[in-house]
């Protein structure tokens, strides 16, 4: 017989709303004996059902609800059940490509529980006590769902050690190579699931990545290029012409010149180059994400139009703004008279006509948000004076700590600083494979968004 959990009666009604999560200081009493992990029943303080959870008394949050009916056991038919759902939601959404996340914690009914398909090998992440005492259950659920050629684990994550349980990853099910290749929007992408990020790669921003295709081309004009008639070979022909009257043969003479910062695999990269882009420059701090972008890039055949950087994101863009700014001084521009005859002292100067930003989560709690705000500001105030007029900034947030209205207001204030004026042409989430339950605001991380970028004196 399971245990019982009884809420206090002035606790906030969270879960009746379904939110999945009971913390210790809603829980007025503890009926039974259960053990940590064990599964129990939730009731309000008048006796009624609420959900039925698994318990660790070590955690701040004691219980995590798994189901609003009663049930006895999270046993290999019920997680078997649980992932015949999942597989079904993704198989509905998700028709282009191999890869996705199968399941997404609380908002698949599983806390703790994490699972990307990357072909047919899967990765999971046991993030809590109630799930990591069923892996057994758990991976002979998957491998009779998906039938994967292996299972990896990959959870060398500190929030178990919130659960009392220590970071672990290596093989769990049949053969697991190091580097699976899967396809995402028609591209091919060569995933590290041992050494990658989290599980490997980030799934999270498929439809966002694939929302770029209409910036990356309609800029041929802005170089002097206009498609006119002229003769070839007898006949009359519509060709793109520069300046000085010469056809020109580069096919992507009308593609924009972008800059990914932050770039892990260079999934932004990736769909820039597909969708027509002219010159990408890939940027990360670390050498094993420029290599893994350069694989994948090599991969698709879009060698010749990628320049890869390894470099610190912020450092990279003040200096690319403070070779603008001493351009301009030398120029006149601000008024002052420099000597010319000496050497420019900073070495950037570039701009792009996009500009992508997908940093990791700046603010990991809730103490981390002030200065979570410095960093988006710092970031995107350099990346915006970095788009050529006109363009576009495409900017992300993935901490859930910076709440949407927070994040814009203060993208709002770098603009002012910069001097732009900006145009939010599109504002999105996570994709579909990341659904988001209503009143789980903790699924509502990921913030968005596309701005055209104007100076004020051209708007």
């Amino acid at each position: 017989m399971l245990g019982t959990v009884v809420l206090h009666k002035n606790r906030k009604k969270r879960l009746e709303q379904g939110h999945p999560w009971i913390f210790k200081n809603e829980i007025e009493s503890v009926q039974g004996d259960p053990q940590p992990g064990d599964l129990v029943h939730v009731v309000n303080h008048q006796g009624r059902y609420l959900a039925t959870g698994y318990y660790n008394p070590a955690s701040q949050i004691t219980v995590r609800a798994v189901s609003y009916r009663e049930i006895e056991a999270m046993d290999e038919a019920f997680f078997t059940e649980r992932f015949l759902g999942c597989l079904k939601h993704r198989e509905r959404f998700l028709n282009d490509g191999n890869a996705y996340r199968l399941v997404y914690g609380e908002a698949d009914f599983l806390p703790g529980l994490i699972v990307d398909r990357f072909d047919d090998v899967l990765v999971i992440q046991l993030l809590t006590l109630g799930m990591d005492i069923r892996r057994k259950e758990i991976i002979a659920a998957l491998a009779k769902v998906m039938d994967p050629r292996g299972i990896y684990e990959r959870s060398d994550v500190p929030i178990r050690e919130l659960e009392g349980l220590e970071q672990t990853k290596g093989p769990v099910y049949g053969d697991c190579p190091r580097f699976v290749t899967v396809r995402e929007n028609g591209l091919l992408i060569r995933v590290d699931i041992e050494e990658g990020q989290k599980t490997g790669y980030f799934f999270d921003q498929r439809e966002n990545r694939a929302s770029i295709e209409p910036l990356m081309t309609g800029w041929g004009e802005r170089s002097g290029i206009t498609v006119r008639e002229v003769e070839e070979n007898g006949q009359t022909v519509e060709r793109p012409v520069n300046k000085s009257g010469k056809v020109v043969t580069f096919p992507y003479w009308d593609g924009a010149t972008v800059l990914e910062c932050f770039s892990h695999t260079g999934s932004f990269t990736l769909h820039a180059c597909k969708y027509g882009a002219k010159k990408v420059t890939c940027l990360d701090i670390s050498q094993h994400a420029i290599d893994s972008a350069r694989e994948n890039v090599e991969l698709n055949g879009f060698g010749d139009r990628v320049e890869f950087v390894v470099d610190d994101a912020f450092q990279y863009l003040r200096n690319q703004v403070k070779g603008l700014e001493e351009r301009e001084e030398r120029s006149g521009g601000a008024g002052a008279k420099v000597d010319t005859s000496q050497k420019m002292t900073a070495g950037g100067g570039r701009t792009w006509d996009v500009v992508i930003l997908d940093p990791p989560a700046f603010a990991k709690t809730k103490n981390a948000v002030k200065g979570a705000c410095r960093g988006y500001k710092d970031i995107n105030l350099h990346g915006m004076k970095l788009v050529n007029e006109g363009g576009y900034l495409v900017t992300a947030s993935c901490s859930y700590h910076m709440r949407p209205d927070l994040f814009l207001e203060t993208i709002r204030e770098a603009a002012a600083d910069a001097g732009k004026i900006l145009r939010l042409i599109e504002w999105r989430a996570a994709g579909k494979d990341h659904p988001q339950i209503l009143g789980v605001d903790e699924g509502h991380y990921l913030k968005f968004a596309i701005f055209e970028v104007r100076s004020k004196a051209f708007s």
